[in-house]
């Protein structure tokens, strides 16, 4: 069989949700409001497809740049580089 090739190979681990976490959405997380420059980190949420990240920057953090509809744009180092990530709110969380 040919090995799959998708955005999700690999992430029966990184997707899956604790015992303590399964269930409903944490109503909180989906309606905090960001500031421009808020450090957030980027935790991904398997229940949650849409607005997803790619799952090499789960556990990464960043610093919050912008919205873009729903979602926010998050600046995140990549080694020596400084890549952007498109994630919806369901993705972060807040650090202080």
């Amino acid at each position: 069989m040919k090995r799959s090739k998708g955005q999700r190979q690999g992430t029966r681990q990184i997707l899956r949700r604790s015992k303590s976490e399964r269930g409903r959405l944490n109503i909180a997380r989906v309606m905090h409001e960001y500031e421009v420059g808020d450090r957030v980190a980027v935790v991904l949420d398997g229940g949650q497809q849409k607005g997803m990240p790619h799952r090499r920057f789960n556990g990464r953090s960043g610093r919050i740049s912008g919205k873009q509809g729903r979602a926010w744009v998050v600046e995140v180092k990549d080694g020596n580089m400084k890549k952007t990530v498109v994630a919806r709110p369901e993705h972060l969380r807040h650090l202080e």
